[in-house]
């Protein structure tokens, strides 16, 4: 069945956002946060802290760019936290160059502590940045006898997430060098970064919207039920394929057979690559 191109797995929608007496169903996280962009970004602009405002379709392309940042962010922020590997992408630090450049590499590493300053209040200051020649950066503070401490080492920053970002440094640096704000319906939020205008923008988005997630099929009505996933001028459904059936039955007896060592092995193995965990 499956070899043929038989099998075919419903794909019921995650969401369903009702304003007022309107609804939309929504198919998983990635259309959520397209829908609530949408509405967030109605009438939204965003001022800089040179002068001059961003808004209509230039808004919405650089919601775009922060939405890719974000999600390259993503795996490097399970090494790092986010915050500190967002600030050394608009100060430019993740340039792999750096890690042998001992003019440059010392002012990188000022550049990003004094980004992280900016972000806390006056008592939680005190971020210092460190250069090693070959390793990269590291930087700390220390609040109440506790120090704090984050490591961009040469991995991180040779990684193809961190190439990626780097790529995009010119027009971060454009942008948030400088605290932006994002004006809408007379609110204004104060953006330090690329993750904070998507955060502001959804967060906009939801006002007057209320979001149902569903957990399974059993929450619909019949009516739901049909109107989603077994109209077939509406349904949305996923074929099954095995690429390579060697290394799925590796995998499938790895985790389901008999013998708990190698699924714990596995399990230790891969738990910092998860990206999308069904408890």
């Amino acid at each position: 069945l499956i070899d043929r191109g038989y099998l075919y797995i419903a794909q019921p929608p995650l969401y369903r956002a009702k304003r007022g007496q309107s609804e939309v169903y929504l198919k998983d996280d990635r259309a959520l946060e397209e829908y609530l962009i949408d509405g967030g970004l109605s009438d939204a602009v965003l001022r800089l802290a040179p002068g001059g405002q961003i808004g209509g379709a230039d808004l919405r392309a650089l919601t775009e760019q922060a939405r890719t940042v974000k999600t390259l962010l993503g795996p490097l922020s399970r090494r790092v936290p986010m915050k500190v590997v967002e600030q050394a992408a608009i100060a430019g630090a993740l340039d792999a160059g750096l890690l042998t450049d001992a003019a440059r590499g010392p002012q990188a590493a000022a550049a990003v502590a004094q980004r992280l300053d900016a972000l806390e209040s006056h008592l939680e200051r005190g971020w210092q940045g460190h250069w090693v020649e070959g390793d990269g950066f590291s930087f700390a503070r220390t609040l109440r006898g506790v120090t704090e401490t984050h490591t961009l080492d040469a991995a991180i920053i040779r990684s193809a997430e961190a190439r990626k970002l780097h790529e995009m440094a010119g027009t971060l640096r454009e942008t948030f060098q400088d605290p932006a704000a994002l004006i809408a319906k007379e609110r204004e939020t104060a953006l330090a970064g690329p993750v904070a205008l998507v955060t502001a923008i959804m967060d906009q988005g939801r006002k007057g919207i209320a979001i149902q997630r569903y957990k399974g099929l059993g929450e619909m009505n019949p009516e739901q039920l049909w109107e989603t996933t077994l109209d077939p001028q509406a349904r949305s459904l996923l074929q099954v394929r095995v690429a390579q059936a060697d290394e799925a039955e590796q995998v499938f007896s790895t985790l389901m057979g008999d013998v708990v060592e190698p699924r714990r092995d596995f399990i230790q193995t891969n738990a910092l690559k998860v990206s999308n965990l069904d408890v």
